[in-house]
């Protein structure tokens, strides 16, 4: 396995997913790269009737292997059109919105137009609002400032916006010091990442494994039923590949690979759990096992919907999640090793 193969090809697909907007609920545009994408690789993929991406990697025999990862975002939808021709905003997944304040923004219309503008406070001018440091950040008092020369309401709307609108949040995708990148929405486009090049190394013959291995991108985890749906017949294992989370009581970083043995679901399998730990031991992966308290995965999704699968939660090391987020090419890689590695042991 030749890094130097494959870490560029991982980095460059990352950047391609994260500059394409893809708030829950509008992911056309990336699942149309994601089809391209995949088919270039020799790959034969199909969608769901959600728009859910899948493919097939190898033949194999046996119960099938899941592997899944969301393409969708978190992002802003127009509740409505004030009449000073500002939007009042609706969340996309849940995020704190102080996270996208001053950020820049896309409204997409119905006729595929984008607006850009910015999301902020009603009154965000210290000098003209005392309360500005202490006010609640809510969508009553934020708003969507359009970069065009609009006083009210209707010349808003001559635009051709209206409520139902999707906004989706500038990424501000850099790569920057010894190997860190710092983009909005690596949750969960870093691992989408990851399986794209997990597919390119199983069509170049050096990712092998004995069971079937099928490669799934959901579009709506962001709001809970990414994954309830829509799967291929035969799988037997679930292995979401997702954001591992960084905080004061974990011991994932942004370098490490993180194996989940628990979130606000309850437990993953202990099984599968511990023969991905197993595989990372033995390739000596740079890993952490880490318990989530308020997180749910699209395995959690799959069991509730009714599948009857093993299931378990991997993922690089993501900082700041849900706001302008970190990863760092060695978390990346080692989740792609540990993926690449447990396979093969099969």
């Amino acid at each position: 396995m030749d890094k130097n193969a494959h870490l560029p090809f991982l980095l460059d697909t990352l950047r391609q997913l994260a500059l394409t907007p893809s708030p829950t609920g509008m992911t056309a545009g990336i699942e149309r790269l994601l089809m391209g994408t995949l088919k270039g690789l020799g790959l034969a993929p199909w969608q769901s009737r959600k728009g859910g991406v899948m493919a097939r990697l190898n033949e194999g025999q046996g119960e099938g292997i899941l592997l899944s990862a969301h393409i969708d975002t978190l992002g802003l939808m127009v509740r409505a059109v004030k009449a000073n021709g500002r939007l009042r905003i609706t969340q996309l997944g849940g995020f704190p919105l102080q996270y996208a304040e001053q950020e820049n923004v896309l409204v997409h219309t119905r006729e595929d137009k984008t607006i850009p503008g910015t999301l902020r406070m009603n009154q965000p001018a210290v000098h003209a609002n005392k309360d500005l440091r202490e006010a609640p950040r809510t969508d009553e008092s934020m708003e969507v400032v359009l970069d065009m020369r609009v006083s009210g309401k209707e010349e808003c709307e001559a635009l051709g916006i209206s409520a139902g609108d999707y906004i989706s949040l500038d990424p501000r995708f850099v790569k920057s010091g010894d190997g860190f990148i710092k983009s909005r929405h690596m949750d969960d486009k870093a691992s989408a990442a990851v399986l794209i090049t997990l597919a390119r190394a199983f069509m170049a013959g050096e990712a092998v494994c004995r069971r079937p291995v099928y490669i799934l991108f959901t579009n709506y985890e962001e709001v809970g039923h990414g994954a309830s749906a829509g799967h291929p017949e035969g799988i037997g294992d679930m292995i979401a590949v997702d954001m591992g989370v960084v905080g004061d009581d974990l011991s994932t970083d942004e370098l490490k690979v993180s194996i989940c043995a628990k979130d606000s679901r309850g437990p993953y399998n202990r099984a599968l759990t511990g023969a991905l730990v197993d595989a990372a031991q033995k390739h000596r992966l740079d890993f952490a096992v880490d318990i989530y308290p308020y997180y749910g995965s699209d395995t959690d999704a799959a069991l509730t919907a009714g599948h009857d699968y093993r299931h378990a939660l991997i993922g690089p090391g993501v900082s700041a999640s849900h706001g302008y987020e970190r990863v760092h090419e060695a978390g990346l890689w080692n989740t792609f090793a540990l993926l690449f590695h447990y396979l093969r042991g099969l």
